[in-house]
Formats: structure tokens, sequence, C-alpha cells
């Protein structure tokens, strides 16, 4: 049966056939490991090196390369790579972060570690970043950074959340966990702020297993993250004559650098990286082409001369229930999955409103830690972000394609596409 026909058939969950009968993972399998990588991570194994850093720093320079920046640095994980990224900046005990409300926790909460607190901001609609406009009437004497995280991959718009730190005297620290790859006006993410981390875990656009990088154009920032978590391995020339005063322990009391297992699969990823990307990207794109005249279903992504989504992290549409009839967005996702396919709701939370930011008291203060490290509440209630609020009432997370395999790509947009014409019966019923 041709998808168009099969669009025309009873929706699965209502007893129709399925537009995916037989799913199949190998489309959305992430990372690609093969041969190559196998015998890289092997070779570390076999000579026992896997505490070493030879081909760790190799896998930091060639990081570095690939992100036009000077300098990168490795971590066990992003969220460690982020704290080292604060910290590197200069943000420390009773400072403000400004940051997206609409993110995942380990962007943010490690402000806590160094004693600073986030205040957050709204995101704007269509890109799901940062909005330059929320930001500056959120800046105190207390702020000392503005957090910016590439959401699913789209660059934020950085000139002007520049312009503004500039003004003001504030860093840029940019999240680029979910954005590898991506580039904003021909520049690539994790080059345009003062400093970046990203996490390279085994579900990220890049992956390693488990993983972090940092990544600045700025030597002293460099080397205050060094010394903030890279104990003794790292020569002398990597480290200001300040930092090497103050002995042999990290500044943060926690050693946090990559083990070899993972920069070994690191370096053999980052050589396929570029041509992987052009292939989800086309296969993406694919997914998108075939939706273009459905209702209700448009996509998030990046417009602009030199900027794209790199790795296309969970890429997700922006669903609108008016314009089908005013079905919910879960009772939409709940017909495409009974058809076989993939979608499912939005993957984070409004964070002003989760617990470790309002009632958490993490390290005994006696109050929330929230308000431990500030000189006033700045807890934000309910309603304060309106567009942060309102996203997972209209997003879907729909198949992160990672081969251009025509077949199956029509088949997955097909189940959208039968559901949004047949929109009308889910109402009913």
């Amino acid at each position: 049966m041709s998808n168009s026909a099969l669009t025309e058939q009873p929706l699965a969950i209502l007893g129709g056939p399925k537009a995916v009968p037989e799913p199949s993972d190998a489309v959305v399998d992430w990372p690609i490991i093969t041969d190559e990588d196998r015998q890289a991570m092997l070779a570390v194994i076999d000579r026992t090196a896997m505490s070493e850093w030879d081909v760790t720093q190799q896998f930091e320079r060639e990081w570095a390369a690939y992100n036009g920046v000077e300098h990168a640095l490795s971590y066990p994980n992003g969220t460690q790579a982020i704290l080292a990224a604060l910290y590197a900046v200069g943000v420390g005990h009773g400072h403000e972060v400004i940051a997206p409300a609409y993110t995942f926790w380990a962007s943010i909460a490690q402000l806590y570690s160094l004693g600073a607190t986030p205040v957050f901001a709204d995101v704007e609609p269509d890109s799901l970043c940062l909005d330059p406009g929320d930001i500056e009437h959120r800046i105190t004497p207390r702020t000392k950074a503005i957090i910016v995280v590439h959401y699913n991959g789209h660059p934020a718009d950085m000139d002007p959340i520049g312009a503004i730190a500039r003004q003001h005297g504030l860093a840029v620290v940019e999240d680029v966990s979910r954005a590898q790859g991506s580039r904003y006006k021909g520049r690539m993410c994790g080059s345009l702020g003062d400093a970046a981390g990203a996490s390279m875990m085994t579900r990220k656009a890049f992956a390693v297993g488990e993983g972090g990088m940092l990544t600045t154009n700025n030597r002293e920032t460099f080397e205050r993250a060094v010394a903030f978590s890279h104990p003794g391995e790292h020569a002398d020339d990597r480290t200001l004559a300040t930092w090497r005063d103050v002995g042999d322990a990290p500044l943060s009391g926690l050693k946090a650098r990559l083990n070899q297992i993972s920069a070994a699969m690191g370096r053999v990823q980052l050589q396929h990286y570029p041509q992987r990307i052009v292939e989800i990207q086309r296969a993406v794109s694919r997914f998108w082409h075939l939706l273009e005249d459905v209702p209700g279903i448009t996509p998030h992504r990046v417009t602009g001369e030199g900027s794209d989504m790199g790795g296309w992290f969970y890429p997700i549409a922006h669903y609108d229930a008016d314009k089908l009839g005013g079905l919910p967005v879960s009772r939409f996702i709940e017909a495409v999955v009974a058809e076989g396919a993939i979608a499912r709701g939005g993957i984070d939370k409004p964070q002003h409103l989760e617990p470790i930011f309002n009632t958490v008291d993490i390290y005994g203060h006696g109050k929330p830690t929230r308000l431990a490290y500030a000189d006033r509440d700045l807890r934000q209630p309910a309603g304060s972000l309106p567009v942060t609020e309102a996203v997972n009432d209209s997003v879907i997370a729909v198949p992160w394609f990672k081969h251009d395999w025509p077949q199956q790509i029509e088949r997955q947009a097909a189940a959208y596409r039968k559901v949004a014409r047949h929109s009308a019966q889910l109402l009913a019923g």
C-alpha cells in the first residue's frame, strides 16, 4: 500500500492498519560504533593506559581544532565541564547567573557548587533558546554571567546576548551539550562565548560513551579550568604560575578528567562526525519536507545564512492544536505511537518550578539552597515565565534519524500525516 493510500486508512488507535507495521530502531540508533572505535579503545586497555592522558590530550587538541577555538579541556561528563566553565569565568559565592528556564537541570544546577544561584529567564517561542529580550531587566549588581543553551541543536541568538553581556561586564557560558557541530552565522556553537561546556554521553549528538568538554579562546580561562579540576597530570606550561603555587590538589577538591577509553572513541568519532552530520541533516530535512503541508506541525529549525542544527539532537515539532480542532498534543502523540511511529512529548521541564530550585535544602543551611546563596528570594512561581511553561503543551519529539533511508523516513512521516488527516475522529472519540 502506498503512503498516500495508507493515509486514508482508519487510524491504528481506532482499529486501522499501522503506518509503520514493522518498526526498526536501526534508523535512529546512535552512536555508530565500528571496528575502528573498538580497536582504538582496546589499544588503550591493552597498554593499561586508561588513566593516563596522552590520548585524551590529543582528543582535546582535535576537538579544539574542529570547533575553531584555542583551547579544549576534557571531563568525565558535561555537568563537570559546565561547572568548570562557570568557575573559569569567575562565577563564585553570592553571584547570580541568568539562564533559560526551559532546559535540563545539568545546564544550571551546578551553580550551587560554586555558591551561586540561577535567575531564570524565558525562552523564545520559536527557537526555544534564551530570549535576549528577557535578560536585561534581570541584571543586578550580583549578576556575574549568562548561561546560553543551544536548545536541541538550535543556536541561540548570540549577537544580542553578547552585546548585553559586554554592556554589563558579564561572562557568557554556552551549554553545547545538544549542539555539537551546530553553527551560528558561520561560527561553531561553543566558540561564541567566554567559555562553553558540552556533554558527550551516549545519546548526545556527539557521543563518546560518557564524557564532556570545555572550550574557550581565553588562555586564562583555560588555565583556571585546569587548576580547578585537573590535578598533576598536565604539564606546567598549561597552568599559570599563580595556580602552580597552590599545590597538586585541584581547587575544586574534585578530580574531573576524561578516561582514555572514551577519549580514544572520541577521536575516532570525530573523524567521521562531519560526514554523519550531513546525513543526519539530510534525513531529518527529508522528514520535514514530507510534512510541509500537514496542518498543526512545523519544524523546530534554524534559518539564516551560515547557521545550522549540527547533529540535530532530538528534533522536535512545534504543535498547534488549534489547527487540528483543539486536539491535545498528548492525544496526537498517543495516536502516532499507535501507528508504530516514534513520537514523545517535550523532553525537558520548566526548571524554575522544580523542587531543587525552590524547596530543597541541599547543604543543611536550614533554608532552601536557592535562598541561602541570595540576598533576596529569587524563586519564580508558576505564571512568571509563560513561554517556558507552555512549551510542553506544544512540542513533539519526532524521530531523530541517523541514516537517510527514504522508505523508513516516509513511513514515519506517513504516520504523522495520517493522524493529522483524521484528527476529527480522535476528537469525536
